[in-house]
């Protein structure tokens, strides 16, 4: 069920597909696009300093993929961890979503960033991690800032 948001990004976006070169679907804080352009992805982490802070940088050459966030402390979902946001990159919003969840729930506070970033990217398919607990961040991966 963690990755439900993402999953339904992912199958309207396929569907559109042939309908137009540039696409982005929003579920909930998921996503999944394809564009002809270079676009800057921001990410909301709630009251954190750094929410909206981060832009990330998303190549043409890159999509379709999927970027998908996962929070304790914005939305109603539940979480067992305490990250602001833990964002994914991965070719597919399904997967990004469902490991944005299961990296979340293991950040109880800053110290935790590192263990869930070497945790995410042992998942098969993750491209890039964005954790924010606080005013503190840690990223890995295929992650680019503008």
């Amino acid at each position: 069920m963690a990755s439900v948001a993402g999953a339904i990004a992912e199958f309207v976006g396929y569907d559109l597909l042939d309908a137009t070169e540039n696409l982005i679907i929003e579920n909930g804080g998921d996503i999944f696009l394809r564009s002809k352009n270079k676009l800057n992805v921001a990410i909301y982490a709630g009251e954190s300093t750094l929410s909206y802070k981060l832009n990330l940088i998303v190549k043409p050459e890159d999509t379709p993929l999927g970027i998908c966030t996962s929070s304790a402390t914005v939305g109603p979902s539940l979480s067992f961890g305490k990250a602001d946001a833990v964002c994914v990159i991965s070719k597919t919003a399904t997967l990004a979503d469902a490991a944005a969840t299961a990296i979340a729930n293991r950040v109880k506070n800053k110290s935790n960033i590192k263990f869930a970033l070497n945790y995410g990217m042992k998942i098969p398919g993750v491209k890039g991690i964005v954790i924010i607990c606080g005013n503190d961040m840690g990223a890995i991966g295929e992650v680019k800032f503008v």
